[in-house]
């Protein structure tokens, strides 16, 4: 899906977003602030969507009762009570093609939804191999790293707290100074170096780069998550195959190696 509101910008003039489905992970507080964002950008004609889903767990959320007040009007809203996972694993089974125009808006405190949805497949694609989820063999050179027991790694650009709703501008609200920096690009290299520096041959990166698209609101498409399923079905076919899939936007990341052996 293109940035079509930013292309625009560019060009002195204003475009709409258009979008099939819109998947928020979360009705909480988190998940209501996005609601409510979106419903603005849509009153405002920035955005066109055809649905707008809303998956928690519980049926009563923060963002169910606001609509309930009827807040969230502008939006072909629908709520899924569901584990997250579940419901990825349903929404991602559809398959690329009709997954066109699909986009996610994840939570800033969801698991790493995305690898574990891949490592999920690998398991199912090859029950007689093993798969499993490894530690980094060389932690990144980034201001902010951190290695979780459960062999996921979480990165950033950022020493300080950012605000909630930044939209990693050009410019850096905290330091005010030019934001230079970008996570995919970084996670690139770091695979790159690997090759002659780490004793853990990468495949990758996979990149699930959130990224900002109206109203403050953050998305990753939903069709490049399926042809990474494929990638990595690709990369293992003919033997052991260690892939590095990241779920970031330009300033933070959460990291993680899915090993087939």
């Amino acid at each position: 899906m293109v940035d079509a509101v930013s292309a625009a910008e560019g060009r002195g003039q204003r475009e709409v977003l258009r979008f099939h489905r819109i998947v928020i992970i979360g009705g909480g507080c988190y998940g209501s602030w996005y609601t409510q964002q979106l419903s603005r950008a849509a009153e405002r004609g920035a955005l066109v969507c055809d649905e707008v889903i809303v998956v928690d767990r519980n049926k009563s959320t923060t963002a169910s009762t606001r609509a309930g007040q009827g807040e969230f009007d502008s939006l072909p809203l629908t709520f899924v009570a569901a584990e997250w996972n579940d419901f990825m694993r349903s929404w991602l089974s559809e398959g690329s093609v009709a997954l066109e125009g699909d986009a996610m808006v994840p939570s800033p405190l969801m698991p790493h939804l995305l690898f574990d949805w891949l490592v999920e497949r690998s398991r199912a694609r090859w029950p007689t191999r093993e798969v499993e989820v490894r530690p980094l063999d060389r932690a990144p050179s980034l201001p902010w790293e951190r290695a979780a027991p459960d062999g996921r790694h979480y990165v950033s650009f950022a020493d300080w707290i950012c605000p909630v709703n930044c939209i990693e501008p050009v410019r850096c609200p905290v330091t005010r100074g030019a934001r230079d920096w970008s996570m995919p690009v970084a996670m690139t290299r770091y695979v790159e170096a690997q090759d002659s520096k780490g004793s853990m041959p990468l495949y990758g990166p996979i990149i699930f780069h959130c990224v900002h698209r109206t109203w403050g609101v953050g998305m990753i498409d939903a069709a490049p998550i399926v042809d990474a399923d494929e990638r990595i079905a690709e990369w293992a076919r003919s033997g052991p195959a260690n892939v590095l899939v990241g779920t970031m936007s330009h300033c933070h990341g959460a990291l993680g190696v899915l090993a087939v052996t």
